[in-house]
């Protein structure tokens, strides 16, 4: 994985590599302005004889509008950028596989959920495999290992981590997010780009999606959404707030999440959590944006009444998120709470039943009652509980038990197996 000078490798370039290696048609979803028409043309300029079709050029556009079936034929490895903006090249693609199985025919890249798309033809079942980009995550902005997952689960309380960090370093993070743009702007321009990046994802992206007869009650509800960033995602609720009906509210819900600006993140149980919820927690794909919708810069964040514990909590989030999608150790996030009001903030289960817990405090201190949630862990699963974290802003590792850790928050792009 070696980007060319100027550019930040990326962990997703090993793992469409691998896609194209033995399926037809790999697809790389995520959200605008991620990376993706940057990775693909990387990975297309190291296999000879590849061309590479950008749907945002008219022309091209026209061409596969009018011909999809001229449009897709190449012997070799073909890039087509924004497909959901032509998606009847899905039907065009599925012939052209179908007669020739060879592996690594088509690279695709997507915007919004492609499968979401109106009137989509045959989603090429079998064919294609669906690789999610997420905006940089911290280790890729500063050449950190991001195996975080694989060290817990490997090493368990036995990982170790200091830190020179301290909470306004993690804040500054927190506002800058993961959009390439945004990384590489000062502040004041930041704000510009998050202007138009959110603009353009309602008048274009949404809109190919559905349409919205009052885009304006979507941007109010995005700004609703952010100040309840790392809560229950409750619709009846959002939907009185908003002051739309509740089936509205839905809809706009899933617009915003197939366009990749926000997920929900599963409620997770057991048998033996009779007392668990089922209800699920909202997280914003980049904390930079969730922080420009609320207005918040770093020292706003850090202030009493700012929203520095939601925002942490779902950087951290969406940092597990991302490693999750190239990390060894396969795993499902969650979060857990009960109607008593315990509650750890991700949960990480692998197929085989293993769990890691994680809280996550904005401050430097760990008291332990901060640990409430990750020991009712330990004592319902017993052997299946790896390990519990407590991530915060302090400097060092701190135990608090035989399988309870506290750790500088950095060690999730740190930490190595």
């Amino acid at each position: 994985m070696n980007a060319p000078r100027g550019l930040v490798a990326r962990r997703a370039e090993d793992t469409v590599t691998e896609a194209l290696g033995d399926t037809r048609v790999v697809l790389v979803n995520g959200a605008r302005q991620a990376g993706k028409s940057t990775l693909t043309r990387l990975i297309a300029a190291g296999r000879s004889g590849s061309v590479v079709r950008l749907l945002d050029a008219p022309a091209t556009r026209h061409a596969a509008t009018d011909d999809p079936t001229g449009f897709v034929e190449h012997d070799g490895l073909m890039v087509i950028d924004e497909v959901q903006l032509v998606p009847e090249l899905l039907r065009a693609i599925k012939v052209v596989v179908d007669l020739d199985p060879t592996p690594g025919r088509f690279l695709l890249t997507g915007s919004s959920r492609v499968l979401a798309l109106r009137n989509l033809p045959d989603a090429l079942p079998g064919r294609m495999e669906i690789i999610e980009l997420w905006p940089f995550s911290q280790g890729e902005i500063g050449s950190g290992a991001d195996r975080f997952v694989d060290a817990a689960f490997s090493r368990g309380p036995r990982v170790r981590h200091s830190s020179q960090l301290r909470r306004r370093d993690y804040l500054e993070r927190i506002v800058v997010g993961g959009f390439p743009e945004a990384v590489r702007r000062t502040a004041r321009r930041r704000t510009a780009f998050f202007d138009s990046y959110l603009t353009t994802l309602i008048e274009r992206d949404v809109m190919e999606l559905a349409s919205i007869e009052r885009r304006a009650d979507l941007l109010k509800l995005l700004s609703l959404l952010a100040a309840r960033a790392s809560g229950l995602l409750v619709p009846a609720t959002l939907a009185g707030q908003a002051g739309l009906p509740r089936t509205t509210l839905v809809r706009y819900l899933e617009l915003l999440a197939a366009v990749f600006l926000i997920k929900s993140v599963p409620a997770w149980s057991t048998g033996r959590t009779r007392r668990a919820i089922g209800t699920p927690k909202l997280a914003f794909v980049d904390t930079g944006v969730a922080c420009h919708l609320l207005g918040q810069d770093a020292h706003r964040l850090g202030e009493p009444d700012g929203a520095a514990g939601a925002m942490m909590e779902n950087f951290v989030v969406s940092e597990l998120a991302r490693q999750l999608t190239w990390s060894e150790e396969r795993g499902r996030l969650h979060h857990y709470r009960t109607k008593d009001g315990v509650e750890v903030d991700a949960v990480i289960e692998t197929p085989d039943g293993r769990v890691i817990g994680i809280e996550v405090k904005a401050g430097a201190t760990v008291r332990t009652a901060d640990l409430t949630g990750l020991r009712q862990l330990d004592q319902v699963l017993g052997d299946r509980f790896v390990a519990g974290y407590v991530l915060y802003t302090g400097q060092e590792t701190l135990p608090f038990g035989d399988k309870l850790r506290a750790l500088p928050l950095d060690a999730l792009w740190r930490l190595t197996p």
